[in-house]
């Protein structure tokens, strides 16, 4: 029913691919409009709008690793490395 289209980026000028699954997508989501940015630009811009995270330097409580963690630990729970994290969570 969908077949691939081939849009220009409204941010950088480069042709991109919408493709027949994402068209279908769109219209599962109810979306009526085409995508007017490639995927990388639509990145850019939805980092560019949340701004910059800060981060903050922790120590693993599990092995004893410097790490960042993207928000403000508090002292009464203790805070893992994302290797740390993972394995905790298996």
């Amino acid at each position: 029913m969908y077949e691939d289209k081939t849009l220009i980026c409204k941010d950088c000028g480069n042709e991109f691919v919408f493709t027949a699954g994402e068209q279908e997508f769109y219209a599962e989501k109810g979306f009526q409009n085409e995508p007017l940015r490639c995927k990388e630009c639509r990145v850019n811009r939805k980092n560019a709008l949340r701004g910059t995270r800060e981060m903050f330097t922790i120590t693993c409580a599990e092995c004893g690793a410097e790490a960042q963690v993207p928000f403000k630990p508090k002292n009464d729970k203790p805070v893992y490395c994302s290797e740390c994290f993972a394995k905790n969570k298996e």
